[in-house]
C-alpha cells in the first residue's frame, strides 16, 4: 500500500474547471471551449497563464491582459471564469478519511492568487501543501512534484497523485510516483481506496 496522497486542486477537488470556463463563455457571449483554447494554443495567453501560476505575474496584470484576448472586462476575471468550479464534497471527505487512517497527504496546486484558498481548510486536509505561487514553480515542472512528496516526508515511490490533467501526470511518475487521471469521482476515489488501503 502506498503511504501519501498527493492531488491537486482545481478539477480534483473542485468540480471540473473546463466547464467553468464554458459557463463564463455562455455568460459573455463566447463560443464554448475558447478559454480552454486560447490557454491550449495562443502563446500570449499561455505566458499569462505562467506568470499567474508561478506568482510572477499579479492577478489584475493578468485580468487586464487575457481580458483583451478574449474582448471582455477585465474587473473581477478570475472570479468570474473560476466561480463556477465548486467544492466537491465526496472528494473532500476522501482526503479526510485517508488522512485520518494515517496516510499522508499533500496538495500540489498551481494557484490563480495565492489568497483564493481557505487555508483553515487546508489545514484540516493537508500534512503538506505546495502552492504554485508560494514557490515560484508550476506544474508541470518536476521540482514541484519533489516538493510535494518532501512536503508529507515521503519519497515520491510512497505516493500517489491525482490530477485532472494528464499533461501533469508525466513527470510524478517519471519521479515515481503511481499517478491517477481524475474524470470521474466515484472512480478516483474507489481507485484509490485500492492503492491507500482505505476502506469504504
Amino acid at each position: 500500500m502506498h503511504r501519501g496522497l498527493l492531488v491537486d486542486y482545481g478539477g480534483v477537488l473542485t468540480t471540473d474547471v473546463f466547464a467553468s470556463f464554458d459557463a463564463f463563455c455562455a455568460r459573455e457571449g463566447l463560443p464554448a471551449g475558447t478559454v480552454r483554447e486560447l490557454f491550449r494554443t495562443d502563446a500570449t495567453a499561455r505566458t499569462l497563464l505562467a506568470g499567474l501560476e508561478d506568482g510572477t505575474l499579479a492577478a489584475a496584470e493578468f485580468e487586464r491582459d487575457f481580458a483583451a484576448l478574449l474582448g471582455v472586462a477585465p474587473e473581477g476575471l478570475v472570479e468570474r471564469l473560476m466561480g463556477g468550479a465548486a467544492e466537491d464534497v465526496a472528494m473532500l471527505d476522501f482526503v479526510r478519511a485517508a488522512r485520518r487512517r494515517g496516510v499522508r497527504t499533500g496538495l500540489i496546486s498551481n494557484s490563480w492568487g495565492v489568497d483564493r484558498y481557505d487555508r483553515a481548510l487546508l489545514d484540516e486536509l493537508f500534512d503538506g501543501v505546495v502552492i504554485s505561487g508560494d514557490v515560484g514553480l508550476r506544474k508541470p515542472s518536476p521540482e514541484i512534484y519533489t516538493l510535494g512528496a518532501r512536503s508529507v516526508g515521503l519519497a515520491p515511490a510512497d505516493c500517489v497523485y491525482v490530477d485532472d490533467l494528464p499533461g501533469n501526470l508525466k513527470p510524478a511518475r517519471a519521479l515515481g510516483m503511481t499517478t491517477l487521471h481524475h474524470r470521474d469521482t466515484a472512480a478516483t476515489i474507489a481507485a484509490l481506496r485500492d492503492l491507500l488501503g482505505v476502506p469504504a
